[in-house]
């Protein structure tokens, strides 16, 4: 390895959260697994390839690149890009076999006009805005739009019908479940107005997943647990999850310093004793925040040891202690176990004042993804 600072992806235990979902929400209920953003910052062509052997019935991506890159790498799993596409980026997406998400005439018209220049027929997914106030069409458009597809669209299929929940991870159920009768009203229109059932009502990601089973419908869409989080802390546990990813480095140099020896930029920390300091080849150019400057801790042979001075781009400093018998080379965890002790993703966040999703998302991809079964 010819930088030490790697990320060990863990597909074993996402493989397990998959499973554990599927056992949750049962087996003729379709999954879709969210593989945007690489992953979560795990890796979306591993993801995927082991989500497809586990029995995953789609993916979702937030760039036709991203499900362009998928379908380069063999993977032959049903795609949904999930939010609206510019016009320039139809064929692309068509042509890699990518359903689209849709909301207004203009767009759906380009649909259209990008699917009947390939001469094939595209899946499209109506998007609803029933709480979110991001992209959708209205509740009370959306039979209008399904049946204009219906009408005039001859390339295009409305194979499905979804929404989004902004708080189904918090611990009030009351506006998720006035949304969710929202959609239900909503698809049951849909399918008034086209004359049959659309194949796909979906709109539970992972907060929905593990707390309201009654909107689970057609398909599932779990993001954040998936690898192994849960979305919030008032979000009930009720599936058991293991963690995707864990982070590690090694000591890349080891000194001792006199009591009053400033450490890094801005001389922010001094010694308060004479002690070992370790340098570890990891900063915030990897996705280690400079936020944990003198606020974080690694492990290191088992042993908690804060983080001293700024972070740097490339490099952080470490307070090993007086009596520290750590040598160049030792293994040192940003985040996983070592010793008995563990550091969370969890705790990344809460440090940073974050949330998990911005934790693995960020983590860059100069830092070695390496992939492990178990």
């Amino acid at each position: 390895m010819l930088y030490q600072t790697h990320a060990q992806v863990h597909l074993g235990n996402i493989r397990r959260n998959i499973e554990a979902i599927r056992t949750a929400v049962g087996a003729d209920r379709k999954m879709l697994i969210a593989v945007k953003a690489n992953a979560y910052g795990h890796g979306a062509v591993e993801v995927s390839r082991m989500a497809q052997k586990a029995g995953v019935d789609w993916l979702g991506v937030a760039t036709v690149p991203e499900g362009m890159e998928l379908r380069q790498a063999g993977i032959r799993l049903p795609i949904l890009k999930l939010s609206p596409l510019f016009p320039e980026e139809m064929e692309a997406a068509f042509s890699s076999d990518i359903a689209i998400a849709v909301c207004e005439r203009g767009n759906i018209r380009a649909a259209q006009d990008a699917c009947k220049a390939l001469g094939l027929r595209g899946n499209v997914h109506l998007k609803v805005d029933t709480g979110m106030g991001r992209v959708g069409c209205t509740p009370e458009d959306a039979p209008a739009i399904a049946l204009f597809i219906e009408k005039n669209c001859p390339n295009l299929n409305v194979q499905g019908v979804f929404t989004h929940f902004p708080v189904s991870d918090e611990g009030d159920p009351s506006y998720t479940r006035a949304q969710f009768a929202r959609f239900k009203a909503v698809v049951e229109a849909v399918n008034e107005a086209i004359g049959r059932r659309v194949e796909l009502a979906h709109c539970s990601n992972s907060g929905a997943v593990l707390a309201h089973p009654e909107a689970w419908l057609d398909m599932v869409r779990p993001g954040i647990m998936i690898y192994g989080h849960y979305p919030d802390a008032e979000t009930p546990q009720s599936i058991p999850l293991q963690p995707g990813m864990s982070i590690a480095t090694r000591l890349s140099c080891v000194k001792k310093v006199s009591k009053g020896t400033d450490i890094s930029y801005g001389r922010t920390w001094s010694a308060p004793r004479d002690t070992w300091v370790g340098t570890i080849p990891a900063g915030y150019a990897d996705g280690f925040n400079r936020l944990f400057s003198s606020r974080g801790r690694v492990l290191v042979n088992g042993r908690s040891c804060p983080i001293i001075g700024r972070v740097c781009m490339d490099q952080s400093m470490v307070d090993l202690g007086p009596d520290a018998q750590d040598k160049v080379g030792d293994q040192v965890v940003l985040m996983g176990e070592q010793g008995g002790l563990s550091i969370s993703c969890e705790e990344w966040a809460k440090v940073l004042g974050t949330i998990t999703y911005e934790v693995t998302c960020q983590i860059s991809p100069r830092v070695s993804r390496v992939y492990d079964e178990d």
